[in-house]
């Protein structure tokens, strides 16, 4: 047993805070001899900030996702899975690397990933893997370790975006996540080398901030009405950090830039960069787009206009249209999910291709009254986390999965080693009905970004099946922001699944929390970020 997994195995003895994971049944058999098999195909498939509540093999209240739901029924659904860092870029070079955010060296969204260093698409091209990434990359330095690659710039546009190509700047006229599936489908079909197996990472900008539609989807969900979610109007009581924040739907959602009511005679406006940011994207569209987008947006900024809605019901009207223009967005993934699908099963490479699914983290749907993600709360350090393994089982896997996991996994089932440095650990015995041998009962996680927009305060924690225990930084004091000092939030999810009641410091719990520090230190030494003495 190698020392990590004697560490998470001492780790695992502290923790009797709650119930072990229920093992699944193996409706598939995996008995063949590695040996006799060839090297699987691996097709990773990766969205921006889609929330696991928008997915309906999670979650069947807003809308219906068929395609992507076909990985699930085919495989397996994770329901507890999670990320180290919960912000785009971070949150990628943890799936990249396998390791959290301080030991790959990209802890925020101003970092530059080290391309220099140890990934899972390396490793895999040196044991004879042809390895793409498709879409958008988000790590500012350039893909390393891939045969070819052809990603947006930064965040990238949803309207005629431009990609860099191998090195060389490429505008293509479209709806991104169309033209990001077509350049995979092309890569498939015209670009890799059939002799190999291949690695192809499909990265969608979707459903990235501003959640932008298809011009063929900008009527769906016109008459939908979306109950708030109960704790929209959440008072934050006893959660500082919570309240300091700044990604309001009520304050901090923009009228111009984020619910598209960029009016011809400019009597709309709002914050004055977004205002001008919104204007920018809508000149990147042609003429023929602006014609579709005007016919729906128009109509919804004469509506808007008219009811002239004020406090309660101004909540309202910007909840329900950041739900419909979202909802808008899933729907077109969904669908080049099916195209995707549909090309695998037509060449017959279902059989030998690992599909995964997930989201750089997850994302609030008016939950805490918030869109965004960045807090360790249950909305965004959960991530939707969908697999089919040719010959695996098919079900639910319960066990507390992180995207750290992912590199691990992916080396695994490829056949290629695990370096011992790789701070996750494979799921694939989970995958083919064997017992999992880690000893994991508690996820670390770290959140370090500050100052920025959103002003979440760096923070850092860990989670075990039934607690929550989080560390708030001290951080200096910014105009108009106000001081925090350190401070901690513990939550019983079992009784508090909203993460309303912060029971730090109630009596009774004293034991509790100083087991839960003890285990937030050992991962924190485990993950070589002692330095993190606050505890």
């Amino acid at each position: 047993m190698s020392t990590k997994d004697n560490y998470l195995k001492g780790i695992g003895r502290v923790i009797s805070l709650s119930l072990a994971g229920v093992a699944i049944t193996p409706l598939v058999g995996c008995d063949k001899d590695k040996s006799d098999e060839k090297p699987l195909n691996i097709l990773y498939i990766m969205c921006d900030d889609h929330s696991y509540q928008t997915l309906s093999a999670y979650d069947n209240r807003f809308i219906n996702t068929p395609n992507i739901d076909r990985i699930a029924s085919d495989g397996v659904l994770f329901t507890n899975s999670f990320v180290a860092n919960s912000i785009s870029g971070p949150s990628r070079a943890c799936m990249l690397t396998g390791k959290h955010s301080y030991a790959n060296g990209f802890t925020d969204n101003r970092s530059s990933f080290d391309g220099s260093q140890q990934t899972y698409p390396k490793l895999l091209q040196a044991n004879g893997y042809q390895t793409a990434v498709i879409g958008k990359w988000h790590l500012t330095s350039d893909p390393t370790g891939f045969d070819h690659w052809d990603i947006l710039i930064g965040q990238g546009d949803y309207y005629n975006p431009t990609f860099i190509r191998n090195g060389e700047k490429v505008q293509r006229k479209g709806y991104a996540t169309n033209v990001t599936t077509d350049l995979a489908l092309d890569w498939l079909e015209n670009g890799r080398d059939e002799n190999k197996p291949f690695c192809l990472l499909l990265h969608h900008k979707a459903p990235h901030r501003t959640w932008m539609p298809d011009t063929c989807d900008l009527d769906l969900f016109a008459d939908t009405q979306f109950e708030l979610p109960e704790t929209f109007y959440d008072c934050y009581d006893g959660r500082a950090a919570a309240m300091m924040q700044h990604m309001s739907i009520s304050k901090d959602m923009d009228l111009v830039y984020d619910l598209k009511l960029a009016d011809k005679d400019s009597t709309i406006h709002s914050r004055p960069d977004l205002e001008r940011a919104g204007r920018i994207i809508y000149s990147r569209m042609d003429s023929l787009q602006k014609r579709a987008w005007d016919s729906h947006y128009d109509r919804v900024i004469a509506d808007f206009k008219r009811k002239n809605p004020t406090g309660k019901e101004l909540d309202k009207w910007k909840f329900t249209q950041y739900m419909r223009d979202y909802l808008r967005v899933i729907t077109s993934v969904d669908r080049n999910i099916g195209r995707i699908l549909d090309y695998l099963e037509s060449e017959g490479l279902m059989d030998n291709t690992l599909i995964v699914y997930t989201s750089d983290q997850g994302f609030y749907m008016g939950e805490h009254g918030w869109f965004d993600k960045r807090f360790m709360y249950e909305e965004s350090f959960r991530t939707p986390l969908l697999m089919r393994l040719p010959g695996g089982v098919k079900g639910e896997i319960c066990q507390l999965v992180q995207n750290i996991d992912y590199a691990p996994t992916i080396l695994d089932v490829a056949g290629v080693d695990i370096p011992e440095d790789i701070h996750g650990v494979s799921l694939l015995p989970l995958l083919k009905g064997e017992e999992w041998t880690s000893d994991r009962k508690a996820l670390y996680y770290h959140y370090y970004e500050f100052p920025d927009e959103h002003a979440v305060r760096p923070h850092f924690g860990v989670r075990t099946e039934r607690y929550k225990l989080i560390r708030i930084c001290n951080v200096p004091a910014t105009e108009g922001s106000g001081m925090l000092d350190g401070s901690w939030e513990l939550f019983d999810l079992q009784n508090d699944p909203n993460e309303l009641n912060n029971i730090y410091d109630t009596p009774g719990t004293q034991q509790l929390t100083d087991s839960l520090k003890s285990i937030l230190k050992d991962l924190q030494i485990l993950y070589g970020e002692e330095k993190f003495s606050e505890i």
